[in-house]
């Protein structure tokens, strides 16, 4: 009886603490702060061929998967494995420090 209970405590607290405050995750927070969409986004190439748009602001980088309308990965071809393509750091104020 107490394992239950003490489930069902871990569950409402862990269900409870799922509806804090929202992060928008489109905005740059960091020092050079600005929306997302003000950047341009290139595309690396996983290992396994596939694409997955980046971004580079000189300060932070941002990844995610390119996918098809149907949630599919998309594998374009585009670049080599391991390569990044495309002016994924127009747009930055801060120059890259490698």
């Amino acid at each position: 009886m107490k394992l239950i209970k003490g489930t069902l405590l871990l569950a409402v607290v862990g269900g409870l603490s799922a509806c804090g405050n929202k992060i928008d995750k489109t905005v740059d927070n960091a020092r050079d702060s600005g929306h997302l969409s003000n950047l341009t986004a290139g595309i690396w190439v996983d290992p396994n061929g596939c694409d997955h748009w980046i971004i580079d602001d000189g300060v932070e980088g941002y990844l995610s998967q390119r996918l098809d309308p149907y949630g599919k990965p998309v594998c374009s071809g585009t670049a080599p494995p391991g390569v990044a393509t495309g002016p994924f750091k127009k747009g930055s104020s801060f120059p890259d420090s490698i």
